[in-house]
């Protein structure tokens, strides 16, 4: 890879620089050439970047990024005559995207303006050293052994058992960002932030070339964004002792999609242990332990092979490491603890779901697992206790859900004007205001909503029809490629129209729907055919939300229950009648199973009336 001319790093000096213009810069390359010297700590990085210019003006300079323990060494322009050198000066800004607390941030003058939608490739040094550091979570008050759990992220010394271990944006700055300063403090923005950054950046293409240098023991394997490669071992004494021999390690990482990650760097210097079938591998030396997860995942496979095929398309990898748990995929960083195979079955059912099922399309890709965390509760503590954790935790996704408003007077709003998701506004003038399933990058979102939805397909397109779709989907890699495939495959499996679903809740942010009880009459009918004593019950629903909701609509009495799917568009009212053996109590219009803006669960007393 071209290297940018050495240049003296310039001494830190107080630039000005905007927030937009830092939000304004989208990577669409990765091409890192890095160098580790675990004696000392200690990282270099040749570094090939393409960035492209997101934002609404010409930028004639660039914001970027790293971790404060590194500094800026050069930069340049790659050009068709070769690099062009470029000037910049660096200073330091606080922001929690790094453990430190702080980045260096290195304002680089371009040659001529970076027009909205243009891109350009620059070639740029840093270095420095990455030990552990948790400044950014003692600054708000975290005790010092939390603050260590939950920051670990460090290049470890030679001869540790923790590895090197860098998470990337959110955690650690090893490689090159461009966003505005974040905090812990401050709700969930930086959280939103990395997510942001997650989806914009999805389709950057990633490349490692990665060098280690080693005394003692060499080290085993490289994982970079969850895949493993063997590290080729050159050692530079083969006759000295093994703890006085020194070297270097080196893997290839060839270029792909970054996807829905941030890039992360671990190197392990124990040899994954292969387990019996193809469920798990895992980096430990905890054999006893790591036999209790084997029967754990054992027991989660049942329900894995039911809804998304009979075998895996990758075991789920697992680093034995001390702190706050990592996922990326099929790929867990976490301690291993001794527990029952029972216990640890459902801790292991979202991540091994991964290895099962694969999208591009974040809310499958992650709302899948979650559905599967759902079945597993259903399976094993009853539909009420999976529904409760469903409706639990849909409470934080009525908070986050924007209220939609319709322009002033219902009239549509004027030509061009968009949401925050790009979308256009609806016929009846609802402009988009939060996070559609295809375009979000908020957990609330692509986790908790994504599992909603899927549950409430279970119930709309029918169980058989959601599964086969799933097993369908997972074997089809050109169906992946188009946002609306999962759509029309469950379509053709379930014969059902869903379009009206998925318009509201997954192609666009309708909000949650809000529902109520406008009435429920009843009337005995003694001579209703095999239905005698029985009572014709009617119940009407309104919606005040903007969604449209298909709800189960129960008359119960005791154990005795009798139900029907009521589907109310937005801002309507819908009615059912259901025909009720026996002496109806009550009336319940949702259970919990469908996420609403207030409470999901209403429930009416029956007033019977006599004929």
């Amino acid at each position: 890879m071209e290297q940018a001319p050495q240049t003296p790093a310039p001494p830190d000096a107080v630039v000005a620089v905007t927030d937009e213009e830092r939000d304004a810069v989208t990577f669409v390359g990765y091409d890192l050439d890095v160098h580790l010297a675990p004696a000392r700590a200690g990282i270099a990085v040749h570094a090939g970047l393409g960035v492209r210019n997101d934002g609404k003006a010409p930028l004639t300079r660039l914001a970027l990024q790293i971790s404060s323990t590194l500094v800026w060494e050069s930069f340049g322009v790659r050009t068709p005559a070769g690099v062009t050198p470029l000037t910049f000066v660096q200073h330091r800004i606080n922001t929690d995207a790094d453990h430190t607390g702080v980045a260096r941030e290195a304002v680089v003058t371009l040659p001529k303006a970076l027009a909205p939608g243009a891109k350009l490739e620059l070639v740029t040094l840093y270095s420095g050293e990455i030990g552990p550091s948790a400044e950014r979570l003692a600054r708000i008050g975290a005790p010092a052994e939390q603050a260590a759990m939950a920051d670990w992220d460090r290049i470890a010394v030679d001869g540790t058992e923790t590895g090197t271990a860098l998470r990337g944006y959110g955690n650690v700055l090893w490689y090159p960002v461009s966003s505005a300063p974040v905090f812990l403090g401050d709700g969930a923005k930086l959280f939103d932030a990395v997510g942001w950054a997650k989806q914009r950046q999805q389709a950057a293409a990633a490349r490692l070339r990665l060098t280690v240098e080693y005394t003692g023991a060499a080290p085993d394997a490289a994982y970079f964004c969850g895949q493993r490669e063997p590290l080729r071992v050159m050692s530079e004494n083969k006759d000295a002792p093994v703890a006085e021999g020194t070297g270097i390690a080196t893997a290839e990482f060839a270029q792909r999609p970054l996807g829905f990650r941030v890039p992360s760097l671990f190197v392990t210097e124990r040899p994954a242990t292969q387990t019996d079938g193809a469920l798990l591998q895992a980096v430990t030396d905890q054999d006893g332990v790591l036999t209790q997860y084997v029967t754990g995942a054992a027991k989660a496979q049942q329900l894995l092979m039911d809804w998304l095929g009979t075998s895996p398309l990758a075991p789920l990898t697992v680093l034995d490491h001390d702190g706050q748990p990592f996922e990326d995929g099929a790929f867990l960083v976490t301690p291993l603890r001794a527990a029952e195979p029972a216990a640890l079955a459902p801790l292991l059912v979202h991540t091994l779901a991964h290895g099962w099922f694969r999208s591009s399309h974040v809310w499958l890709d992650e709302g899948v697992p979650q559905l599967m965390s759902l079945l597993w509760v259903e399976a094993n503590d009853g539909r009420a206790a999976a529904v409760s954790r469903l409706d639990s935790a849909a409470n934080a996704l009525a908070l986050a859900e924007p209220e939609i408003k319709p322009a002033s007077g219902g009239q549509a709003p004027p030509a061009g004007t968009v949401g925050s998701d790009g979308a256009e506004p609806d016929a009846a003038g609802a402009a988009e205001a939060g996070q559609s399933l295809i375009a979000a990058h908020s957990e609330v979102y692509y986790r908790t909503k994504a599992a909603a939805v899927l549950w409430m397909l279970r119930s709309i397109a029918g169980e058989p029809a959601l599964k086969k779709t799933l097993q369908t989907y997972r074997r089809d890699g050109a169906a992946d490629a188009d946002p609306e495939q999962f759509e029309k495959v469950l379509e053709q499996v379930s014969g059902k129209d869903l379009r009206w679903y998925f318009d509201d809740w997954v192609y666009r942010d309708r909000g949650l729907p809000d529902l109520s009880i406008r009435h429920v009459s009843s009337r005995n009918v003694p001579d209703a055919p095999a239905k005698a004593g029985g009572w014709l019950i009617a119940v009407d629903v309104h919606n005040d939300g903007d969604a449209v909701a298909e709800v189960p609509v129960t008359v119960r009495s005791g154990t005795l229950t009798a139900t029907e799917r009521l589907r109310i568009p937005a801002h309507s009212d819908a009615a059912t009648r259901i025909l009720f053996q026996g002496t109806p109590d009550e009336v319940m219009v949702n259970d919990g199973s469908v996420p609403e803006l207030q409470s999901s669960e209403h429930v009416e007393k029956v007033d019977l009336k006599v004929e």
